[in-house]
């Protein structure tokens, strides 16, 4: 009878776990790479639903896939497809555009990214960050905090920048820092135009330094902080490297931590996850929405869920089962016709509504 139980626990645990089927983040460690947290991530929730696979056909069993890799050496978020999820990461890094909150103008969704990035004067290895071996010492003394300030107004924009030999860009079908490993000559990477959003210094403590960098896709920080070296007369790089947000998805309010990488935490991830996305793609298409969104504002409308009042964040579907609404309108029209009863409030990510703010969903 036990046996039975557990046998019947397990296929349920199976059935929910080939049902997940969207886009959540995870909170990278720092050591392994985006591929081998995937493949614990796999293990850890086969093992859970008790499949057994013989590793070869463990990508076969189960389709996951990330939007984008992060540094073996860095830490934050890596936002993760499961299921279809790994085919709408391909459409999300292909197109899906929103208006970037202070630029007014278009940016890639996925592609979109924040980092914190420490950083050391005085030092330059081959990797460009503390992994690799020391190439280069110069003195940075002569270095100010008013000196940095003035170059960083240099990389801010469209810039080209060369990408580091140490990455995971290809050459003949593989990496370029597999190929640096093997001893084998590479030669570098053309410069290429990338984008930076924002760039700005929050600490000053030589020969360390602390960057917050918002920018688009394809861009290296290892790179930018070994040019912001040789641009102070000195050389720099990379000490700690952590990415706070990727897309929609932020670092604290998203992100998986490890001992959470288990089917119905993930579940429940996708379902918030599912409608911050849905939020985003409302405001992406209503004209009227988007230019609200674009100023920073969030729209909050006070429910009768006895909910003490909680203001819950603006999530178009949910209007869309309002009686006292036309069914002819759509979820904006919907929307816009209760703005008497909205305000707006201010909220950190000027576009994304942030977790809390998005309800569960009601049984």
């Amino acid at each position: 009878m036990a046996g039975e139980a557990g046998g019947a626990a397990l296929g349920r645990a199976a059935d929910k776990l080939f049902s997940l089927s969207g886009l959540f983040a995870v909170r990278k460690p720092k050591g392994p790479t985006s591929a081998a947290v995937l493949n614990l991530l796999k293990e850890r929730l086969l093992a859970e639903a008790g499949v057994q696979t013989n590793g070869k056909n463990r990508n076969q069993v189960l389709k996951i896939g990330h939007g984008g890799t992060l540094d073996s050496a860095a830490t934050g978020v890596l936002v993760v497809g499961i299921g279809k999820g790994t085919k709408m990461l391909g459409t999300m890094l292909a197109g899906s555009k929103v208006l970037h909150p202070t630029k007014g103008e278009e940016v890639n969704l996925i592609q979109w990214q924040k980092y914190t990035a420490i950083g050391m004067l005085g030092k330059a290895t081959d990797t460009l960050d503390a992994t690799g071996k020391v190439t280069e010492e110069k003195p940075y003394d002569q270095v100010t905090k008013g000196d940095l300030e003035n170059v960083l107004q240099k990389f801010t924009g469209d810039i080209m920048q060369v990408p580091p030999l140490y990455s995971a860009l290809k050459k003949d079908g593989e990496r370029l820092s597999t190929l640096m490993k093997r001893g084998e000559a590479v030669e570098a990477k053309p410069a290429r135009p990338v984008r930076v959003y924002s760039l700005s210094l929050q600490q000053f403590q030589p020969p360390l330094f602390t960057l917050d960098v918002e920018c688009g896709g394809g861009f290296y920080v290892r790179s930018l902080v070994n040019d912001i070296g040789k641009e102070l007369s000195t050389c720099a790089t990379v000490q700690e490297l952590t990415r706070t947000k990727q897309g929609p998805f932020t670092l604290e309010e998203h992100a998986l931590q490890e001992d959470k990488w288990t089917i119905d935490e993930i579940a429940q991830s996708l379902e918030l996850c599912t409608a911050l996305l849905l939020a985003v793609k409302h405001a992406i298409f209503s004209p009227e929405l988007s230019s609200r969104v674009r100023l920073g504002a969030s729209f909050l409308l006070e429910k009768k869920l006895k909910l003490s009042g909680k203001k819950l964040c603006f999530r178009p579907h949910d209007y869309e089962k309002d009686s006292s609404l036309s069914r002819n309108q759509t979820a904006e029209q919907q929307c816009l016709a209760k703005s008497t009863s909205l305000r707006k409030h201010e909220i950190p990510s000027p576009i994304i509504p942030t977790q809390e703010s998005i309800p569960k969903r009601r049984v």
